[in-house]
């Protein structure tokens, strides 16, 4: 008997220290530790601008909107490095590639700008927000985002996540990006810069958007709202000039001024106080605006030899000009029935043969877009100039 209580004990005490052993193998360091919350981690400073210096602004575009603007970005809906080349050494602040009407490779993009990285600042109207196509742009070397069709806060945050570095946003940073080869001697460094530097422009073209407007425009990282002339029209049913549609644009506009940011709109409403920046036209605009300009230029030196025929007015040809480049292959509407209405208000008190000029260029362009023609008839006949046969 006394054996076997010796036994018994020798194996309750064997049991006791296996017992303490495998606990002790399985403990983990820090076990009793609290878990790791990512909301609570403190960022750290290796980013960071050395004290007592501030982060330079070396984008051009964002340079121009700080010193009060007005910023203008010319469109390229080509992919030719040597038509994007032209525009962005025209004098445009930056150059917006359409990603998002267009179908443009990414691989395209970067040529082109790898090819002419200035003096314009290289950017892209990307085709929805999301982690994909704002990292596309920004890795190919892009420093101005616009990002269509912003409907609510969260896609506006999502705008933000995707085009800035940490903290501010969730933008990824690794090698190989493209702008390691167009920007790696930026005063203070891309990655340490680049939250400065990068401009975002969200696109509020719904009438959604514009109830989200106000939201939107606090969202840390936006740098502007575009109030979108055409889109606005288009999701609404009023035209410009209309009640309706103005205060559409004037709530966008009041949005981006009460949170002390900058309203964009297209370039023909410069001389509206609100806005700051700018899109211009694209570079088919441009080349039939120029060949309007340099044959007009060469006609008028040829007929001062005496030769060639009767000068037509000069106003006359401008605006001329203006419809084949706004309507000639009409990218925006709004732009296209600006032009209609300022070449039929142009010509209502000229000459019979001038207004003759402009009916028939009128009616080209409604026969080459029967989806607009009925309106640029109202527009012309509103302004003063019978098109309809």
């Amino acid at each position: 008997m006394k054996n076997a209580t010796l036994l018994t004990a020798a194996a309750v005490t064997a049991g006791a220290l296996l017992a303490v052993t495998v606990s002790d193998a399985g403990a983990q360091p820090g076990q009793d530790a609290e878990p790791f919350r990512a909301a609570e981690f403190e960022f750290g400073s290796r980013f960071e601008i050395p004290d007592g210096q501030a982060p330079e602004i070396w984008n051009p575009a964002k340079r121009k909107l700080v010193a009060g603007g007005p910023m203008i970005g010319g469109t390229v809906r080509a992919v030719d490095p040597r038509t994007y080349c032209a525009m962005a050494g025209a004098g445009y602040d930056f150059i917006w590639v359409e990603m998002q009407h267009e179908a443009i490779s990414w691989e395209q993009v970067a040529r082109m700008w790898r090819t002419c990285p200035g003096p314009a600042a290289p950017g892209a109207r990307v085709a929805y927000a999301d982690e994909r196509e704002i990292q596309h742009a920004t890795d190919m070397g892009a420093l101005v985002i616009v990002v269509p069709t912003v409907d609510s806060v969260e896609e506006a945050q999502a705008a933000v996540d995707w085009t800035y570095f940490p903290p501010l946003g969730r933008r990824s940073f690794g090698g190989g990006q493209g702008p390691r080869e167009m920007w790696t001697g930026v005063p203070g460094g891309y990655r340490q810069t680049w939250n400065d530097n990068v401009v975002l422009i969200l696109m509020i073209e719904t009438l959604e958007g514009v109830e989200s407007a106000r939201e939107i425009a606090r969202i840390p990282g936006v740098t502007a709202l575009f109030a979108a002339s055409g889109d606005l029209g288009n999701f609404s049913g009023f035209g410009e000039g209309e009640a309706e549609y103005e205060a559409l644009i004037t709530e966008v506009a009041d949005a981006a001024i009460e949170a002390g940011i900058h309203a964009c709109a297209p370039l023909r409403w410069a001389n509206r106080p609100s806005f700051t920046c700018f899109q211009a036209g694209t570079e088919t605009a441009n080349i039939l605006r120029g060949a309007q300009a340099e044959i007009g230029q060469a006609e008028e030196r040829f007929r001062g030899t005496g030769g060639g025929a009767p000068a037509e007015r000069s106003g006359t040809a401008a605006l001329l000009a203006e419809l084949t480049a706004q309507c000639g292959a009409i990218t925006y509407e709004a732009d296209c029935y600006a032009a209609v209405e300022s070449a039929a208000s142009g010509v209502r008190n000229a000459p019979a043969a001038e207004q003759v000029q402009v009916v028939r260029r009128l009616r080209e362009i409604m026969g080459a877009n029967p989806n607009q023609a009925a309106r640029i008839g109202e527009i012309a006949t509103g302004a003063g100039l019978a098109v309809n046969r």
